[in-house]
Parts: structure tokens; C-alpha cells; sequence
């Protein structure tokens, strides 16, 4: 099950953040609780149990290599993927560091689109905090 689908289905469990939107330690709290109780896939999650980060800041750390799975891992050289994060344009690769393949399995696609949602989930929280332009006499444009 994934976290929009458990979203979808029941809303409270996402709680809100300070600025109205989801905040990361909110967004972490529901996403734990949706693994524990609602059968959310740890590689569904937009956000990192382990490093308590949004899951595309910390998904090149060595922890988030599994073998048996195939997440960043090129089976035919037996070797960890490296991963590039762009942010602006939230763009993700991962890259065989021997045979310099782009990885195209499964596992790497879920990688894939579980960062950019990270993004932009990421992006619409800083959005959501930024300050509203204000003009000369204080009044909000």
C-alpha cells in the first residue's frame, strides 16, 4: 500500500504542520505508523526512518543499498548504483559505478519516483513556509 493510498483513505493520519502543510516530523510520524499499521512498503515511503530525512537527501547513503532487491544495486557487476539528486529539477539517476549503466529494474524505478515525490512533497512544504511578499507599506500583494 502506499502513503497516498493511505492518505486517501483516511486523511487524520496525516497531520498538519506548522505552516498548514505537512511538516517533516509530521509527515515521518504518519509514515511510520502507516508501516507499522498499515502495511505501508518502507520503499514506498517519501520520507527516511532510518536518517529522519525526506528520502531523497539521504538515499545515496550505503544503508539504502540492498542487494537482494536489487535497490541501488547492479546485479551484473555485484556492485552499489551511485545515485544523483537533482532537486530543481527533480530529476533522479542512478549509475552502475563499474559499467557505468543507467539502472533500469524495478527497484530502481520505485527508488525513482518515491524521491521525486520526496521532492516535491519537500518543495510544497518550503513553499508553504515561505514569507508572502509584503509591499512598501506592509500590506500583503
Amino acid at each position: 500500500m502506499s502513503v497516498l493510498e493511505i492518505a486517501a483513505r483516511e486523511p487524520s493520519a496525516f497531520r498538519m504542520g506548522r505552516f498548514g502543510g505537512w511538516s517533516l516530523a509530521s509527515k515521518l510520524a504518519a509514515e511510520d505508523n502507516a508501516e507499522d499499521q498499515d502495511g505501508l512498503s518502507p520503499h514506498e515511503r517519501l520520507t527516511c526512518r532510518l536518517h529522519r530525512r525526506w528520502a531523497h537527501q539521504c538515499i545515496a547513503s550505503p544503508a539504502h543499498v540492498i542487494p537482494v532487491t536489487g535497490h541501488r544495486w547492479c546485479r551484473g557487476c555485484r556492485t552499489s548504483t551511485s545515485v544523483a539528486v537533482d532537486e530543481l529539477s527533480a530529476t533522479v539517476t542512478l549509475t552502475c559505478r563499474r559499467c557505468g549503466q543507467a539502472s533500469a529494474t524495478r527497484a530502481a524505478q520505485q527508488i525513482i519516483r518515491s524521491c521525486q515525490a520526496s521532492i516535491g512533497a519537500a518543495r510544497r512544504l518550503r513553499n508553504s513556509a515561505a514569507p508572502k511578499p509584503r509591499s512598501l507599506a506592509g500590506r500583503e500583494i
